[in-house]
């Protein structure tokens, strides 16, 4: 890459980060580009260099944090081959972004949703690999005996996301984020939906969920 595609890409990523706190401070429909092009520190006219309007610097935003998401989950997974633990760190893994990553938990929990043209047109392919994680695990589950044939893997995925992003949102729409840790309701998702999951075989609950 050339020094003007490096600082073009830096650039486009300050704005992008300057985005993030604006929206998550003022709101997105509140929040205007010159806020952003004030907290990015240049011109009004340079955002839309790289973004037609306000919407598409939100989706951008969007897809830029789940290729972080993506990558990350990946990282956090790597080497691990038992599904009841890949459950446990997926769960981990995704609150712990939510806590230390509180402005992009916000614009993506609560400003994304307020975007009609994501909600109507938008196809979000990043969060269906997202989610397609915890469906491979179900199926991976499966085909070794440990998880019940009767769970849909499509199902699974997103009743699992469901419950990490509304506890997710309740976090991030609290006044006091001590109101319950992250870190405890991530393993106290992962644990109803193993055992949701496991078969029903004495010898298998036994051996994984002695721990638990």
């Amino acid at each position: 890459m050339g020094e003007a595609s490096e600082r073009r890409t830096d650039k486009r990523s300050l704005i992008t980060e300057a985005a993030v706190e604006v929206f998550a401070e003022k709101g997105f429909h509140q929040a205007r580009v010159s806020d952003v092009a004030r907290r990015a520190g240049v011109a009004d006219g340079t955002i839309y260099l790289y973004f037609k309007n306000k919407e598409d610097l939100l989706l951008s935003i969007f897809e830029e944090k789940m290729d972080d998401l993506l990558s990350g989950l990946g990282a956090t997974l790597e080497g691990v081959a038992d599904p009841l633990e890949r459950i446990r760190r997926f769960a981990r893994f995704h609150f712990g972004q939510v806590r230390d990553n509180r402005s992009t938990a916000e614009v993506l929990q609560v400003e994304l949703r307020l975007s009609n043209k994501f909600l109507k047109e938008y196809r979000p392919e990043k969060l269906w690999a997202y989610l397609g994680v915890f469906g491979q695990i179900v199926r991976d589950g499966q085909a070794r005996g440990l998880f019940r044939h009767d769970i849909d893997s499509f199902i699974a995925m997103w009743a699992f996301f469901g419950a990490l992003d509304e506890l997710a949102m309740q976090w991030v729409l609290s006044r006091k984020q001590d109101r319950f840790s992250l870190q405890d309701a991530a393993d106290q998702v992962a644990e109803t939906f193993i055992r949701g999951l496991l078969v029903d075989d004495p010898e298998v609950k036994s051996k994984y969920l002695e721990a638990t």
